[in-house]
């Protein structure tokens, strides 16, 4: 399932790159974050599916045993508990493939990660 040397132009194209099941998979979790973050704006970043408000807000992908979720280390940090069932890094997760993904808890990552992008936005034009 994980893609060599392919340049992503979409998150649709990203998405069609994959079979049936995992593209079910990743439209779910695309209407998930967009629900979330309605604000944000969809592209292609680091050649992942990637929600951008002020700045990147979380990307995600599919590998093969796996949906990596990216909120930033402080959207890793603000959920750990929660989180600590899967594996992950300071700014990743994976949610194994064959697993239901934690829409509840995908959708509450997303709405902190759009508040501290506003926030740190709004504070970024005080100082200017």
């Amino acid at each position: 399932m994980e893609k060599n040397k392919v340049t992503y132009e979409s998150v649709d194209q990203y998405i069609a790159d994959f079979v049936p099941e995992i593209q079910e998979i990743l439209q779910s979790l695309r209407k998930v974050i967009a629900e979330a973050a309605p604000e944000a704006v969809e592209k292609i970043s680091y050649q992942m599916p990637t929600f951008h408000l002020h700045k990147n807000l979380v990307h995600f992908a599919a590998f093969k045993n796996h949906i990596g979720f990216y909120p930033a280390p402080q959207g890793i940090e603000a959920f750990k508990e929660e989180l600590a069932r899967y594996k992950g890094a300071k700014g990743s997760v994976q949610f194994p493939i064959h697993e239901p993904l934690p829409y509840d808890l995908i959708t509450r990552i997303v709405k902190f990660r759009v508040e501290e992008n506003k926030q740190e936005a709004a504070e970024k034009g005080k100082k200017k």
